[in-house]
């Protein structure tokens, strides 16, 4: 388990830890990665580890330099012209 403060910084509310999804992007890629993190119950800040914030800054480098062969696709982004 990891420690996070007991109190938001931003509201003063309950913090507890909580699995959460998060959208990170690079260039033209996505991707979605669930981390455990400190919520805070009343006005739902994250609040992440210095590691966290680190990985994520990792994950959105190969996707911008398209270094995804680790990553497992889920599927294809399409754009469609306006009819």
């Amino acid at each position: 388990m990891r420690t996070y403060v007991r109190k938001c910084p931003t509201c003063g509310g309950e913090v507890i830890e909580k699995q959460v999804t998060e959208v990170l992007s690079g260039g033209v890629n996505t991707a979605f990665v669930k981390v455990t993190v400190g919520v805070c119950q009343h006005c739902g800040e994250r609040l992440y580890t210095p590691d966290t914030v680190k990985k994520f800054e990792e994950i959105e480098a190969k996707l911008y330099h398209q270094d995804t062969s680790a990553f497992k696709p889920l599927g294809k982004s399409f754009q469609v012209s306006a009819f």
